[in-house]
């Protein structure tokens, strides 16, 4: 279903979209969206909605008025802002895999140059097998608009590693347990894209074995960081 805005605010989760209004500011600041292209999103905790940007909101005019809420259809329920154009894909995201709480697209540079030769960004870097637990795979193509890009998510990555996909001739979506943790995942993928780029202008990067993968995936999941 295509969201429509209500066009009236009564500023409900007003600190939810507080925060994911913050959050876009590292999409600007990691260079990974241009204009107003790129979003955030976030499940709202023990509702059947999320927040999402406003379509084609500037960044540095972004506050949480610019933060539409939206039912799991995609339909706006507050908020003067249109929604994103990926609100429907989005909505189909947290309707079919529930563990999703925060979601992120952007078109950045490097991820989207693999997006648009269709090809996977292989497991050669420590950091990508501790990030995502092997390769970035690449999901189908998909037109703007409706739910097609969600159900190419959701076909992509579930049951997968990997937070991120490359959706063909588009760019990066992130999923998370949170919207921040969807941001990191988005960051990281345009990091290690630009790294096996420049690594295949030097030669053939090798590959990582599988066990090693596994390995590194386990402990930087369950033992890194402050517990």
């Amino acid at each position: 279903m295509t969201a429509t805005p209500t066009r009236t605010e009564q500023g409900t989760f007003r600190a939810q979209r507080e925060h994911v209004a913050h959050l876009h500011s590292y999409l600007t600041r990691y260079e990974l969206v241009t204009w107003t292209s790129g979003n955030v999103s976030e499940r709202v905790p023990g509702e059947d909605l999320f927040v999402i940007k406003g379509s084609g909101v500037e960044y540095d005019q972004l506050t949480w008025e610019g933060i539409t809420v939206c039912d799991l259809d995609g339909n706006a329920v507050d908020g003067v802002r249109a929604p994103s154009s990926d609100t429907a894909a989005h909505a189909y995201v947290y309707r079919n895999m529930p563990e999703v709480n925060g979601q992120v697209h952007t078109h950045s540079t490097y991820a989207a140059a693999w997006a648009a030769r269709h090809e996977e960004i292989p497991c050669v870097l420590t950091a990508m097998a501790d990030e995502f637990g092997g390769p970035i795979p690449v999901g189908p193509f998909a037109l703007i608009g409706d739910d097609s890009i969600g159900q190419g998510i959701v076909a992509t990555l579930q049951g997968h590693r990997s937070p991120a996909v490359l959706m063909k001739n588009h760019g990066v979506f992130t999923i998370g347990p949170s919207a921040k943790a969807a941001v990191k995942a988005a960051v990281m993928t345009e990091d290690v894209a630009r790294t096996v780029h420049l690594s295949r202008q030097l030669g053939e990067p090798k590959p990582i074995a599988q066990a090693d993968i596994d390995s590194l995936y386990a402990r930087y999941q369950n033992v890194y960081g402050q517990r």
